[in-house]
């Protein structure tokens, strides 16, 4: 039986393959996309996500726009990465619809609300809307199934030394997220690092038709860290939803997580603490099968129509 999930994104390249596999895996059931500003403004993150459902072959899964700015803080985007468009080299044709009418953070309230206990609430981009909607409604804490992030470091930023790109982009609402009570699952870039798209993969990904030649490779083939001089992106968004569909990918070490909002050189940190005796309010991957992830990630691909054509 395929787990609901609501994915909240802010499409960029990570976040256009993360939407594709949930589109093929037969373990998920993707009940709506919330869009949030982050790697690019909202309007494109909004259209790269109508753009990516619809060639995925996702046309009625709502995608409801939401917070165009984080909660305190000027909107910082990562065009330089994911470039202007937010899908890198890919050009996905037009979607022939638009987006839902309302805002993301009722979507997310109201959805959960009608199916508590069911939907497993994920996030790939800045915590802007998941913020805001524990404000307005604190129960959605206890309604979802399980909430997973992509986002945040036991160890290491990819922003600055100290900050992870999501929770950097809106700390303040970061705070409020793993403050309200539930338990966050933490997709970090202790894990996602190691999900690389190498030459070999990418050797994979071009005989998956159209979805590699025109989605997947020209994505990836400007999917660039200025630090990164491999080639081999990591493609971190995948990670948390391969963490529903396929639980046994990763470990996981229970922590507890808060954020930082006031330094100087480490806003937007996720200080991390794997003592016993910390007040544990999340679960923390510290290991990933690579192997596993990749055979997950390449068969949930190859199941979609646009991978045959």
């Amino acid at each position: 039986m395929s787990i609901p999930i609501i994915l909240d994104c802010d499409p960029g390249i990570d976040d256009a393959l993360a939407i594709s596999f949930a589109a093929g895996s037969p373990e998920i059931e993707l009940a709506g996309i919330t869009t949030v500003a982050g790697n690019v403004p909202l309007a494109k993150t909004t259209a790269n996500a109508l753009a990516v459902a619809a060639f995925a072959g996702l046309p009625d899964v709502p995608v409801t726009p939401g917070c165009a700015a984080p909660l305190l803080r000027p909107a910082l985007h990562a065009d330089h990465v994911h470039g202007e468009s937010g899908l890198g080299g890919a050009a996905l044709p037009a979607p022939r619809r638009s987006a839902e009418s309302g805002h993301a953070i009722d979507f997310i309230i109201d959805t959960v609300a009608a199916a508590r206990g069911e939907i497993t609430l994920v996030a790939t981009g800045p915590l802007t809307n998941i913020g805001l909607a524990l404000r307005r409604e604190p129960r959605l804490a206890s309604w979802v199934r399980d909430f997973v992030i992509m986002g945040g470091s036991a160890s290491r930023g990819n922003v600055t030394p100290a900050a992870e790109f999501n929770i950097w982009a809106d700390p303040e609402a970061a705070a409020v997220v793993f403050g309200a009570g539930w338990s966050v699952r933490m997709i970090g870039l202790d894990v996602t690092l190691l999900a690389r798209a190498t030459a070999a993969i990418q050797e994979r990904m071009s005989s998956l038709g159209s979805l590699g030649s025109t989605l997947l490779l020209p994505a990836l083939a400007q999917y660039r860290d200025a630090d990164d001089e491999t080639g081999e992106p990591p493609v971190h968004d995948v990670c948390a939803i391969v963490s529903i569909a396929d639980p046994s990918v990763f470990e996981y070490t229970p922590a507890q997580v808060a954020v930082e909002t006031h330094g100087a050189l480490t806003s937007g940190m996720t200080v991390t603490d794997f003592s016993a005796s910390a007040a544990h309010n999340a679960r923390v991957a510290t290991a990933i099968n690579a192997e596993r992830f990749w055979r997950t990630v390449l068969s949930a691909y190859g199941s979609l129509p646009v991978a045959q054509s």
